[in-house]
């Protein structure tokens, strides 16, 4: 990327000033090599953000970006319902609600040595993983709506967890607002016997070891210790998710000339907030959300009960649950005044400071935790929210590496057992359905997560406060 369109505010901050029809600012948090190393497009993509109707402060983009579809991945933006702002399905993405938990387990590398290799392989049993994968798990008209309605909160209510786990998932596991009437017919279907499955893609169930810890108080505050054994699930709302964007994003194309939209480009199909398309697609979204939030739920389940069956000295307790491709409604101040704002967060974390009354009891001295997660075979991290979250990026922060190189090149590049061979020399487990998919998830196809997590960290977006490296990972 030509850096030479910023004027660069600090070590890790450049800003573009609005020009021609840009509304707002675009600001871009990354340090140079980070910044020089994004493709043209990411800085092409959030312009044409701040082109959006409504649009309520800068267009954030955080230091993992790379394009996607519409709003580039890692962008950040706010819309304002009473200033005509819009809401796109472009912004959200199609993996809605794609999250990440993380279990305490209450081991240590040395419990698991000896069944290691079991483990692994029951873990591949009982998670089901793979394009189209199907779980035990059917769902009928009736149950299917509960669940798009209740979320976790359904899973819990049918034995797939406990209340304790509620209290450590934005939003208590259950989006307010969702409505499983605007959900095609299609999207449930595809999603009949997805509930509890793992997916494909960059989704994974992973074993870890806590081996770095950077800040100790909040560490101690989230119950990570160095040396401690965690597991962390990162996947989303399934096929459901994506036929709700492939559906709306058609729909909002057609029916912004209705609006009096002009689309600077088709991927950022929108539609005014308070339009009947925009409460409907909202209300879709947010059943997605909680179909994620269900989903990640069951596949917490499955794991306590592996764990149980080879570790039962093992005791799964969950850490935190937190979503990184969403659009919620929240309180922000834009020039001076709390507003309440639509904001979308595609490929980005939300990461609440100390003292925000969302947070549980139990986070709110130290802030919300933020999980990050690597690409496979690298390191992952726990954040923390910092005071100035807000201020800087609406309290969001990364989500990830972020992809430097396409999953085609990838595969051309690599062989998953060439992979799974590497990985398995540094003791790391792999295993997949898929040889094709390993190879586009390759280590080599991201960014350093290292470098991603120092730019938040130096940036004020999220404090570091552990690092975490793979024992076991499960790959879709």
């Amino acid at each position: 990327m030509d850096t030479n369109r910023f004027t660069r505010i600090s070590d890790t901050a450049w800003r573009m000033e609005p020009s021609g029809s840009m509304q707002t600012p675009v600001i871009i948090y990354a340090d140079r090599e980070l910044i020089q190393a994004m493709d043209d497009k990411v800085c092409e993509q959030a312009i044409n953000v701040t082109v959006l109707p409504g649009i309520a402060g800068p267009c954030y983009v955080m230091p993992d970006a790379h394009w996607g579809y519409g709003f580039p991945i890692g962008g950040v933006a706010a819309f304002d319902a009473d200033k005509g702002g819009v809401v796109s399905a472009g912004g959200v993405g199609f993996d809605i609600s794609c999250g990440v938990r993380t279990l305490h387990t209450g081991l240590a590398r040395d419990d698991i040595e000896a069944v290691k290799q079991q483990l692994a392989e029951s873990l591949y049993q009982a998670i089901p993983a793979g394009l189209g994968s199907r779980g035990h798990v059917h769902l009928h008209d009736v149950e299917m709506d509960a669940m798009l309605r209740d979320g976790a909160r359904w899973a819990v209510e049918r034995g797939y967890g406990t209340a304790e786990d509620l209290e450590r998932t934005e939003e208590g596991g259950c989006m307010a607002g969702a409505l499983p009437d605007e959900v095609s017919q299609q999207a449930k279907k595809r999603q009949r016997s997805e509930t509890g499955t793992l997916g494909s893609g960059n989704h994974y169930l992973e074993v870890q070891e806590v081996i770095e810890v950077f800040d100790p108080e909040t560490a101690a505050a989230f119950g990570v210790a160095r040396g401690d054994l965690v597991v962390t699930i990162h996947c989303g709302s399934r096929g459901l998710g994506h036929q709700i964007g492939t559906e709306f994003l058609k729909r909002m194309v057609l029916a912004a000339p209705g609006y009096g939209i002009t689309l600077p480009d088709r991927e950022l199909a929108c539609a005014p907030i308070e339009s009947p398309l925009g409460r409907s697609y909202l209300g879709a979204m947010r059943a997605g959300i909680n179909c994620a939030f269900a989903n990640r739920q069951i596949l917490t389940h499955l794991t306590r009960q592996v764990f149980a069956d080879r570790l039962p000295q093992a005791n799964l307790t969950l850490l935190y649950d937190v979503s990184h491709n969403t659009c919620k409604l929240e309180e922000h101040s834009i020039d001076g005044k709390r507003k309440q704002l639509y904001v979308h967060r595609k490929g980005a974390t939300r990461a609440l400071g100390p003292g925000h009354p969302e947070l549980p009891a139990v986070f709110r001295d130290v802030g919300q935790p933020v999980l990050i997660g690597g690409s496979m075979g690298t390191s992952s991290y726990i954040l923390a929210g910092n005071e100035r979250s807000e201020e800087l990026s609406l309290a969001s922060a990364c989500h990830g590496a972020g992809r430097s190189m396409s999953r085609r090149k990838a595969y051309k590049t690599w062989r998953g057992r060439q992979v799974i061979d590497q990985l398995a020399e540094r003791g790391i487990i792999i295993r997949s359905p898929s040889s094709r998919g390993v190879a586009e998830e390759a280590p080599g196809a991201y960014k350093d997560v290292n470098a991603v997590v120092n730019a938040a960290h130096r940036a004020g977006l999220a404090r570091k406060v552990a690092r975490l490296a793979p024992l076991v990972c499960i790959k879709g």
